[in-house]
């Protein structure tokens, strides 16, 4: 697929039974798309000719403000569909940022054998432990997330069974 953002679509019957349409607007070919992706559903590109907009007539599309819809729902998507990914860069940043409070704290307990700055010490700490709790989010929900795909597999061999008993193939 060259291009997301435009052009036509046809979708299967399979496809509309089972895509939950949850955005609204310019947002919602972002969504189909990513849903075609992580449900292996086929997804072709048909060559058509562009042609320039009439004399006279304005673009209702926002660069900027559709920009940031569009970049908003790829964030939510990354978060929903890839969560552990997402759940570990979280915890990442947050354990390094605890580090760095952490480690001039150290240093000092190191020489001295004194904790003079006690709230660094405990934000790092918190830090540490908002840090794995985000691991074990993204560990719960990459879980469900594996388990909704099988599931979603299932239910759609079962669509696609009735569709063939009613269609009489």
């Amino acid at each position: 697929m060259l291009d997301i953002m435009t052009g036509y679509r046809a979708f299967s019957p399979l496809f509309v039974k089972s895509f939950p349409v949850l955005s609204r607007g310019f947002e919602v070919e972002t969504e189909m798309t990513i849903h075609a992706l992580d449900k292996n559903l086929g997804i072709e590109s048909m060559p058509i000719t562009y042609r320039d907009r009439p004399e006279g007539s304005f673009s209702k599309l926002s660069t900027f403000r559709d920009g940031i819809k569009v970049l908003w729902t790829i964030f939510l998507l990354f978060k929903d569909y890839r969560p552990m990914l997402f759940f570990s860069m979280l915890s990442g940043l947050l354990l390094l940022i605890g580090l760095g409070f952490l480690w001039p704290v150290l240093e000092e307990y190191m020489r001295t054998g004194l904790v003079p700055r006690l709230p660094t010490f405990i934000a790092a700490c918190f830090l540490a432990l908002f840090s794995l709790l985000s691991f074990v989010c993204g560990l719960i929900l990459d879980t469900i997330t594996k388990k909704d795909r099988q599931n979603f597999e299932i239910d759609l061999n079962m669509l696609y069974q009735l569709g063939l008993r009613e269609t009489g193939k």
